[in-house]
């Protein structure tokens, strides 16, 4: 696994721009607050992939995904994009947590890819719990959404949220593996 260490960052910020790819594909079928929070996400992975784990752009990244998962439901209640939106909040929340976390440890996000170890995880603490938990649920959410609910959408747009759903839980699979 420490052959994909130093990989991470990149595979999270491909993950994140196929995610918003697929998002802004189907731009009508999905509302700003959702488009918003696709590309904030994809913005924040690229950032911290290129800045190498620098410890105050993981920071500003944290606090960025942070305020991009709360205004990512903003008014989108009892609409049939509800559910997708509260999935890239949860995704951006996780990916925040995940930030905060490795600047707790005193490991930026690619400086355990750089040590090759991972000793930046933490595991006894509360956001490694939480970055962990949130993992699952994602995870959880993506797999329950495309295989036990029906779904909102059909065809072209209904394979390209598949895609997108499915490219932010690769992401935070990744980010949870890697970091």
């Amino acid at each position: 696994m420490d052959h994909l260490l130093p990989a991470a960052p990149w595979l999270m910020a491909l993950a994140a721009v196929v995610s918003a790819v697929a998002c802004i594909a189907v731009w009508r079928a999905v509302p700003w607050q959702g488009r918003q929070s696709a590309l904030i996400m994809a913005a924040a992975m690229i950032v911290i992939a290129v800045s190498g784990g620098d410890p105050l752009i993981g920071l500003v990244a944290a606090l960025v995904l942070l305020v991009s998962a709360m205004l990512g439901t903003a008014g989108v209640r009892g609409t049939p994009a509800a559910a997708t939106c509260c999935h890239r909040a949860l995704v951006s929340l996780v990916m925040a947590i995940c930030s905060f976390e490795s600047l707790s440890t005193g490991q930026a996000m690619a400086g355990a890819a750089e040590v090759g170890a991972h000793g930046g995880h933490g595991l006894g603490g509360l956001l490694s719990a939480l970055v962990i938990v949130g993992v699952i649920g994602v995870v959880l959410w993506t797999v329950v959404a495309e295989w036990v609910l029906v779904p909102v959408h059909q065809g072209r747009t209904a394979r390209l949220l598949a895609v997108e759903s499915w490219a932010m839980a690769a992401g935070v699979s990744v980010m949870c593996l890697g970091f």
